[in-house]
């Protein structure tokens, strides 16, 4: 009769019909520098009716959140946006993600191309070749998403925009030397003299 229940579905990274395969990159490779590799990812976020979709886009060399934005759907332009955000605060070597169609449709590489960034995207069934944003993601839900019955989309943004400043400015890295994201990257992009005065505003937003 066509009656299922109403939860989230698997295969998040389902790729576009045809989508171009790109190789993963990354194997055996250590970020040594701010903007040399970027990773992206798509997870589900609980409300008390409902879910909504969590894109956000990191640098992997100091775990720091270049983006994110909240969908009530699975199409590209959510997507697309974060990764707007995050250039306009830097430009990777490297970008990594998964096969899903958001980031293989044409649109969306089509930003990456235009810029010269090398695409990378993990082995189908692979989460763990995405793993810095798989370990976000349940440092997130654990401490936030899941001790809160979101009611509204508001609620969730005000919840996930309060933690990610919290995880970019606050919280301590053991594997940064115990120190935050935001010191890493910014203290990176100082000596390289890239910094960009507009980075608060951009993921204040």
């Amino acid at each position: 009769m066509g009656i299922e229940a109403i939860y989230p579905k698997k295969s998040l990274s389902r790729p576009s019909p045809d989508h171009k395969v790109y190789p993963y990159l990354l194997r055996n490779r250590k970020a040594r520098e701010v903007n040399e590799v970027w990773s992206t990812d798509i997870t589900y976020i609980r409300m008390k009716h409902g879910w909504l979709y969590l894109v956000a886009i990191m640098d992997w060399m100091s775990r720091f959140i270049l983006s994110w934005e909240l969908s009530t759907t699975l199409e590209v332009d959510f997507c697309i946006r974060a990764l707007k955000r995050a250039l306009a605060i830097g430009t990777p070597e490297i970008f990594n993600s998964d096969q899903g169609s958001q980031f293989t449709s044409l649109a969306f590489l089509r930003c990456l191309e235009e810029r010269g960034i090398q695409i990378s995207m993990d082995g189908r069934g692979r989460a763990m070749d995405n793993a810095f944003t798989e370990r976000l993601w349940r440092s997130l839900k654990y401490e936030e998403v899941y001790i809160n019955d979101y009611e509204t989309v508001r609620d969730a943004k005000e919840g996930i925009k309060r933690y990610i400043s919290f995880y970019n400015r606050e919280r301590p890295h053991q594997s940064l030397g115990y120190r935050t994201p935001a010191e890493v990257y910014f203290a990176e992009k100082e000596q390289s003299g890239k910094v960009d005065l507009k980075y608060d505003k951009i993921l204040s937003d």
